[in-house]
């Protein structure tokens, strides 16, 4: 299976720019007005309506910050509504343009020719991309009910001002005007996010300390497979004998909880260091400066002499740089876990590291692509555990289980829509996760609320490593075998007294 090249590396994090919602909404909006100013611009009559521009840079500013997820987005009228009310404008052409733009990339450029030419979905896709953009609640360019409001109000703002200044409106009490407007606007979302936005998971205030750190290891490998965007109830819906049996074995975490937002680099940066956005620095897909600012688990790991890798796409470089084996994004959909299995037996053979993460991805891609509550998503769902029962037994054959904990989890669910995953719409919160192996209680479920940012210090636990420097999460202590948890409080105990 061929690695992401630089040239995917480079064109993901361009793409974000499209994807995630909080850039794009500028970027449509400046290439609307382009177009639809075209012959002002060849005409070299360009400066009104980029005068007008001074007006409305408040208003991006306040769009830029605040996001309008969920059932927030039916507030975004509001605004509009008071514009169109105090100045009785609105230029019809403009806002047909902008719908027909928007509906063309995002239904037939990324919904159609996108996905085709990526992972090889129907030329047809449309058909039923346009109902998942309607739907989709996240913060995404792909939120019709966020995206298009917002653009209408930032249009409207900024045409008005160009009309107004070409009819000779002084500049300043014109600005002043609008950008009065666009404080209420602030004002508004800042009571709205501030009285409505209380949905987010509450942060553990203290670093790892339920477990002292590990002096010695209690698994001698970990693999951690990570089923990319797989929703709770659709794998509970679905046909998937070998990781419910696998489930049934070990011990499951029956209300495991993502992080917010739940993108897919944030969850992962989240998993593998033990805490949380504001510490790490990864805040959405659309990572401005690379890196995690605190220690990854295979920072810990290097501090014992072991090794990990991640193997999964080119996005999470962004966080893990060379730890990252990465997999092309390129590719029939219904190939791709396959591929990535392949691959992650390879790394086994080749660089036997003590952990490795594995990333599928057709499940999220499916989701994304057609929609989480179609028979697709579900398929998806089921090739994955019958390739990752491919795997194990793989494992299991070259003696690589003996002393080995096997974690099983997705990094986010996806809400209905175009499988939308951010800010914590149903089915996104949730998660599968459930160990096994000789080290883990068979048949054990916990359900007290847990939270991913425990994956990293507990895979540190198994491997007697040190803690990464900022984890947050509590040691999964609940899913280790009573007498590997007294075999290790003796050691600790050992190992005080020697001091």
């Amino acid at each position: 299976m061929k690695e992401a090249s630089r040239f995917e590396k480079i064109a993901a994090r361009c793409w974000n720019l499209l994807n995630e919602g909080k850039p794009f909404t500028p970027i449509f909006v400046v290439g609307t007005m382009s177009i639809y100013h075209a012959a002002d611009l060849m005409g070299g009559h360009a400066w009104t309506w980029l005068i007008g521009l001074t007006a409305v840079l408040p208003l991006f500013v306040v769009y830029y910050v605040y996001d309008y997820p969920l059932f927030l987005r039916n507030y975004l009228w509001i605004p509009y509504v008071v514009f169109l009310i105090v100045w009785s404008f609105a230029d019809a052409s403009l806002l047909l343009l902008a719908s027909g733009l928007y509906f063309f990339f995002t239904v037939f450029f990324w919904g159609t020719l996108y996905y085709h030419l990526r992972i090889g979905t129907s030329w047809w896709n449309f058909t039923r991309f346009w109902k998942l953009v309607l739907k989709n609640s996240d913060s995404t360019s792909g939120n019709a009910q966020e995206q298009l409001p917002k653009c209408f109000l930032l249009l409207s703002v900024w045409e008005y001002a160009s009309q107004q200044i070409d009819q000779g409106a002084a500049l300043a009490p014109l600005c002043g005007a609008l950008w009065l407007f666009a404080a209420g606007v602030w004002l508004f979302s800042w009571i709205l996010h501030r009285n409505l936005f209380d949905w987010q998971p509450e942060i553990i205030p203290t670093y790892t300390n339920n477990v002292p750190s590990p002096t010695a290891p209690v698994s001698d490998k970990v693999y951690v497979i990570v089923i990319d965007g797989m929703r709770k109830d659709r794998f509970e819906a679905a046909n998937a004998p070998f990781l419910k049996r696998l489930r049934a074995q070990g011990t499951e975490f029956a209300q495991m909880e993502t992080v917010y937002p739940a993108r897919t680099v944030v969850c992962f940066t989240s998993m593998l260091t033990g805490t949380y956005p504001f510490e790490h620095g990864i805040r959405s897909n659309m990572v401005w400066k690379l890196g995690a600012k605190v220690e990854t688990i295979f920072d810990s790991l290097r501090k014992v002499g072991k090794t990990g890798r991640l193997l999964g796409i080119a996005h999470l470089v962004d966080s893990f740089g060379d730890d990252v084996e990465t997999v092309t994004a390129v590719m029939p959909n219904d190939l791709a876990d396959r591929y990535i299995i392949e691959r992650a037996k390879r790394i086994v053979e080749e660089q036997h590291p003590d952990l490795l993460v594995v990333q599928l991805i057709a499940t999220d891609q499916t989701g994304h692509s057609r929609g989480v509550l179609y028979d697709e998503y579900i398929e998806r769902i089921e090739e994955a555990d019958a390739l990752i029962a491919e795997f194990v037994g793989w494992l299991e054959e070259r003696g690589e289980l003996e002393r080995a904990t096997l974690i099983v989890c997705a990094d986010h669910g996806q809400a209905d829509g175009i499988g939308g995953h951010g800010h914590l719409d149903e089915g996104e919160r949730y998660v599968p996760f459930f160990l096994y192996g000789p080290a883990i209680e068979a048949g054990k479920r916990v359900d007290e609320k847990k939270s991913l940012v425990s994956l990293a210090p507990t895979i540190a636990y198994l491997l007697g490593a040190p803690y990464p420097s900022h984890s947050r999460g509590p040691v999964l202590i609940e899913a280790m075998r009573k007498e590997e948890s007294d075999e290790e409080a003796a050691r600790h105990r050992l190992f005080a007294g020697a001091q």
